[in-house]
């Protein structure tokens, strides 16, 4: 059977490294910080990149390796790099690619972060970045300038589960020769593979779904090679890089992403329809609930609606804290993608440093809260978040 005729599932579980000599079952961790090599030859041709081999694991790691692999098949993906954390994944790959002068075209709707980079920091060193509305995709060429050179966005967008038209996306970076950029965390490669819409490179904080059970912190980005090549090495220089500790873990997270996967959304999909018809809850943000904005669009490009649930809980900012201090069987915590069901109340925590406007710019109102859907028992979720909302 051709490998390129595997599933998605087969794929994740079984794209490995070779077998050593003691032919073992599972991937053993490959703990080295460097590499060794047979003679002065070989070191030279190693460095000269002469040769595709392990020289130190800042570069690059056989764990690391498995885990860019598998995501790159998962994504449809040329080649990648893995990061020690989503957010230096976001942040090498812009910094790789842009120069002092060049602008960045942005949806508005972006993690926390991701922002505070683009507003606080690329500004110092020339880097202008201009926002589009989300819901309104036919004003983003109007920001683009001749020295625009990346086009961002995230879909669906945290917190507020927007959705943005991932092939709209890809026509407008093909007519103006832009690069496309897609954080793609929300949805992983499971649901949504934005490389077939046009994506130049995807971007994943895989500290969250992909981990999936909270425990360690990880990025990747993947796509087309000769970017990827820049962002190799810019960060083989700066060292945000994965570690083969970390990589081991996700790689093997990964062998469960699709099982996981139907399960969140399932619970996810029957929590926001009871949210959806309880009285304190003005509204319901989720990509496959027919009352979404954009619901034929995630039907579009989305296998399944993911785990992410938002609503706006009637009474405002004083109600969603008093929400968050009755939960009783749900975490409070600012991850997310976890087993576990996870609460958040951006107005007063995550979010809370913007201004009114700042906040609902990106659809964040004082009463919306997150729920991150883990794979308990559907019904016990549910009864803690009724009893929460009386």
């Amino acid at each position: 059977m051709n490998e390129q005729e595997f599933g998605f599932e087969t794929q994740a579980i079984r794209t490995q490294l070779e077998r050593t000599q003691f032919q073992e079952h599972s991937v053993p961790l490959y703990l080295t910080s460097s590499f060794v090599f047979e003679d002065a030859e070989d070191m030279r041709a190693s460095f000269a990149e002469e040769k595709d081999r392990n020289i130190y694991s800042r570069y690059s790691n056989p764990n690391t390796n498995e885990f860019i692999e598998k995501i790159c098949k998962m994504e449809g993906a040329e080649s990648g790099f893995a990061f020690a954390s989503g957010m230096a994944a976001v942040y090498s790959t812009l910094a790789a690619l842009l120069n002092s002068g060049d602008h960045i075209v942005s949806a508005s709707s972006v993690f926390g972060a991701t922002h505070s980079l683009f507003v606080n920091y690329f500004p110092k060193w020339g880097i202008e970045t201009s926002y589009f509305d989300i819901d309104k995709p036919e004003t983003i060429e109007n920001f683009i300038k001749p020295n625009t050179k990346i086009l961002f966005a995230e879909s669906p967008t945290n917190p507020a589960v927007d959705i943005i038209d991932l092939e709209l996306l890809g026509a407008i970076a093909k007519k103006h020769n832009l690069i496309l950029i897609i954080d793609n965390c929300f949805a992983t490669p499971y649901l949504q593979q934005p490389i077939k819409w046009g994506a130049h490179l995807v971007v994943h904080s895989a500290t969250k779904l992909i981990d999936g059970q909270g425990r360690v912190l990880g990025g990747i980005t993947v796509g087309d090679a000769e970017l990827i090549q820049k962002i190799y090495l810019f960060s083989r220089l700066t060292g945000p890089s994965l570690s083969p500790f970390n990589a081991w873990v996700l790689s093997k997270s990964l062998e469960t992403l699709a099982i996981r996967l139907d399960r969140h959304c399932e619970n996810a999909l029957k929590v926001a329809t009871f949210l959806e018809s309880h009285p304190q809850v003005n509204k319901v943000k989720y990509p496959f609930l027919k009352s979404h904005p954009q619901y034929e669009i995630a039907k579009k490009q989305m296998k399944l609606g993911g785990n992410i649930v938002a609503f706006e809980i009637k009474g405002g900012l004083e109600a969603g804290r008093a929400f968050l201090d009755k939960i009783k069987l749900c975490s409070l915590s600012p991850n997310l993608g976890d087993t576990r069901t996870i609460v958040t109340h951006p107005a007063s925590t995550t979010h809370s440093k913007l201004t009114v406007e700042e906040r609902l710019a990106v659809s964040i109102t004082d009463g919306l809260v997150r729920v991150s859907v883990g794979l308990e028992t559907v019904d016990d979720v549910i009864a803690d978040l009724d009893q929460a909302l009386a």
